[in-house]
């Protein structure tokens, strides 16, 4: 493991009020590598042997049943992915592939189990993260069963501008087949929602997108606390998909 690479994980949350003594015992059975884009590296139902922190690159977390697949979640630097089949000693329930070129810090399952029965702040912080995914997964479902396909579009572009600090414009955080898939479409039916979109108040250009009535947009969306905050998103958690940037 490379010098600089502790700290980005000492600073995680997730690791950040635990022992040091504690925080050196994984670090010791934990090990980085590379990874090529595309590439597997868990599979749903396998057995949960390693949390994976994500150091540099982009992970995508998806689930398969019936021939058919769906994004579950996308996992950028510093992040982790998949706590809660790691402390449960369960079946991963998703499968998870790198988009591009990866770095990942693999953590043992049964050394991360063992210091959370002994380091109380480590255990807080793994409760604290597990209800974070919770929640985030929650208000999601929320929003994929009670509103429409072009309110749930309405809703991301304009949280997604929040986010990034009331901008009128930022550029998408991930690829459009991806946001189709979290939300639950085909990327057929996204193109033609972002298109009817633009007498609404928004215009999506490529990758960028850009407000241009957000009294409009916002009638649309409907905000609600709810479901779309203010709690984090659960993005370093491997819980939805990263916040865009201006």
């Amino acid at each position: 493991m490379r010098p600089h690479e502790l700290p980005e994980v000492r600073h995680l949350a997730l690791f950040r009020d635990m022992a040091q003594s504690n925080f050196d015992t994984l670090m010791q059975s934990a090990y980085a590598q590379t990874f090529p884009a595309s590439l597997d590296l868990i599979r749903q139902g396998d057995p949960a042997d390693f949390l994976h922190v994500v150091l540099e690159g982009t992970v995508e977390l998806y689930a398969q049943w019936g021939g058919r697949e769906c994004t579950m979640a996308v996992v950028r630097p510093v992040g982790t992915f998949i706590l809660a089949a790691c402390i449960r000693d369960a079946p991963y329930l998703m499968s998870a592939r790198t988009l591009d070129r990866a770095r990942i810090i693999l953590v043992p399952a049964s050394d991360l189990r063992a210091v959370f029965r002994r380091d109380p702040e480590f255990a807080v912080s793994v409760i604290h993260e597990l209800a974070g995914c919770y929640r985030a997964v929650v208000r999601h479902a929320k929003g994929l069963k009670l509103r429409t396909s072009r309110e749930r579009i309405a809703s991301y572009l304009l949280r997604q501008s929040v986010l990034a600090g009331g901008v009128a414009s930022y550029t998408l955080p991930v690829e459009k087949r991806l946001l189709a898939s979290y939300l639950g479409m085909t990327p057929e039916n996204l193109s033609r929602a972002l298109k009817s979109l633009e007498e609404d108040g928004v215009k999506v250009d490529g990758s960028r997108v850009i407000i241009t009535d957000r009294a409009r947009l916002t009638e649309l969306a409907r905000p609600d606390r709810l479901i779309d905050g203010p709690d984090p998103d659960g993005a370093h958690a491997g819980a939805s998909l990263p916040s865009a940037q201006g």
